[in-house]
């Protein structure tokens, strides 16, 4: 009998993580850092009472720093090659969109911030539904159906 351990499944290095999937990490991370410092930013400032209603800052605040949390977690899985941090990379890229439009059909500095959001996450619907990345975080398809003649 042998004392030495042997892992069931080899963890991947960093060397052997793909630029597209490490890309996609770094997407996942910002967004969810810009969440989580808007939310402390919205709590900071509601605590200070520095804006109309306290109360709604800093429930605003708590739901931002806890939306932030999503993607920062996606990311980490993403860096690790875990499949599951697809699903909520995806989900993060899909909520992404509808904010840049809002913030695209504003005025002032927000149409610079809604187009800069809007490539962020075009950037990362791209990477995260592209087939390579897939095969990379190891999701396989179910069976192919072949029609029986």
């Amino acid at each position: 009998m042998s004392t030495q351990a042997t892992p069931s499944t080899p963890s991947p290095s960093v060397a052997e993580r793909p630029t597209r999937i490490t890309v996609l990490a770094g997407v996942n991370a910002l967004e969810g850092l810009a969440l989580a410092l808007g939310g402390v930013y919205m709590l900071v400032m509601g605590l200070l009472g520095k804006l109309e209603s306290t109360q709604q800052a800093e429930t605003v605040g708590i739901t931002l720093v806890a939306l932030g949390a999503i993607p920062l977690i996606a990311a980490r899985g993403l860096l690790l090659l875990r499949s599951w941090s697809r699903g909520p990379a995806l989900i993060t890229q899909i909520m992404a969109l509808p904010v840049a439009w809002t913030l695209l059909r504003s005025q002032g500095a927000l149409i610079p911030t809604g187009i800069v959001l809007a490539a962020v996450a075009v950037t990362g619907l791209v990477l995260v539904l592209n087939p390579a990345t897939t095969q990379i975080l190891g999701i396989r398809r179910g069976p192919r159906a072949t029609p029986e003649a």
